[in-house]
């Protein structure tokens, strides 16, 4: 089995809803998130999808939620913006492209979200 990751960042703002404490007030974090993909067989040049493609995937997705009030945006208007739901949402959009862009043989693994370099949060299927 293959396994294959990619990092990037983005930095947003949130509120978390019914939370009794100082994380219910707005506030921002320097989020990192990790997408892990594997898979059995890699491609005739060695790879199991190219680190470009799966980055440019990811930026997509990051690119709706950078620099803004996440509380703002579907699905986390209604869904509370933690960690955890972030990771799931990441997920989601990552899984739903990777089969509109014709990825096929990989599977992806799970996404990792980090608040901060000690807190994260992992979703996997």
């Amino acid at each position: 089995m293959f396994e294959i990751a990619v990092e990037q960042t983005f930095a947003a703002a949130h509120a978390l809803r019914g939370y009794q404490g100082k994380c219910e007030h707005i506030h921002g974090h320097n989020y990192r998130v990790r997408v892990t993909l594997e898979g059995e067989r890699v491609d005739t040049s060695g790879l199991l999808v190219d680190f470009v493609d799966l980055k440019r995937l990811l930026r997509r997705s990051i690119e709706y939620l950078d620099h803004r009030f996440v509380n703002e945006l579907p699905p986390f208007d209604q869904l509370n913006p933690t960690a955890e739901n972030m990771a799931r949402y990441f997920f989601d959009e990552l899984e739903r492209a990777l089969g509109e862009e014709g990825f096929s043989g990989v599977r992806l693994k799970e996404v990792t979200v980090w608040e901060t370099d000690t807190s994260l949060a992992t979703y996997r299927r």
